[in-house]
């Protein structure tokens, strides 16, 4: 029987596109509509599984997931980096030369912004890249084409009119899969933990020395507005390594002793970045 993985998005989402190139093609995919459906997805077990989207290497951090990952007691249970590579979608039968504005989501809008204006095409702001082509192709318009993934003109029978037609080769997606256990351990890992200070100087560099003194190398450090506590952030931390590493415990209990508080959000196999041309 195959796994059911959820994503947030319409079929041929980018986050699709990360499900299959973890899982596979014959993994069923479950689209939710937003990211909170999602988590109700995978706590109500719905899904064996979901993949979500937590930071691209141009738009930074995507803030609502970090969020959830904080409300939601799920482990990770491994990372994916997705290279995003945008097309230019149309109705069959469509010349290049007939398109004159195109729809999608607008960070997508924005990635091909060169593109798009050497070519003199109009860009109009769309709900999600997959979403533009599934509307295009259930109400084709003349001269209008969208921007989205090779899976979404594959699914809705688009033609691809051009493809990798991003102004920046270095565009990337990284994801987190998401389960209800901890995942076995990988030849390199990952351990992600989220936490907060107490309001004294010095107190995240006494955390962050514990990392030193261990000789852990973080991988991410981000700081996000602590709900309900004005001006008293919290912070989203990956290091290298396993929490059963003894580095890894080691630090783990010094920083239960100098943070407010803190979050493990899991220790999984991670991507070597170099493998994906990072």
């Amino acid at each position: 029987m195959s796994l059911t993985v959820a994503f947030q998005g319409v079929h041929g989402a980018y986050s699709e596109q990360a499900v299959r190139q973890h899982f596979g093609d014959d993994v069923t995919t479950y689209p939710c509509p937003s990211f909170s459906d999602l988590f109700d997805a995978i706590n109500n077990r719905k899904v064996d599984y979901g993949v979500l989207p937590v930071e691209n290497a141009l738009a930074g951090a995507v803030n609502q997931a970090y969020e959830l990952l904080l409300d939601h007691d799920l482990r990770i249970q491994a990372e994916i980096i997705l290279h995003v590579h945008h097309a230019l979608l149309a109705p069959k039968g469509t010349a290049f030369a007939d398109i004159k504005q195109v729809r999608s989501h607008p960070q997508a809008l924005a990635q091909c912004e060169s593109y798009l204006r050497r070519h003199k095409i109009l860009a109009i702001p769309d709900y999600d890249t997959a979403g533009a082509a599934k509307n295009l192709a259930e109400n084709p318009t003349p001269n209008t084409g969208a921007i989205a993934s090779l899976l979404a003109g594959q699914l809705y029978d688009l033609e691809v009119l051009a493809s990798e037609i991003e102004d920046v080769a270095f565009n990337f997606t990284r994801f987190f899969v998401l389960g209800h256990d901890d995942p076995p351990r990988g030849d390199y890992n990952k351990t992600s933990i989220v936490f907060a200070v107490r309001n004294r100087p010095a107190a995240l560099y006494e955390c962050l020395g514990e990392f030193a003194e261990r000789g852990l190398n973080l991988t991410k450090l981000e700081s996000r507005p602590r709900r309900n506590r004005p001006w008293e952030p919290i912070f989203y931390l990956d290091f290298e390594g396993h929490w059963q590493d003894t580095p890894c415990q080691e630090v783990l209990a010094r920083l239960l002793h100098r943070t407010s508080f803190i979050k493990m959000l899991g220790s999984y196999p991670a991507v070597v970045t170099k493998s994906v041309g990072i």
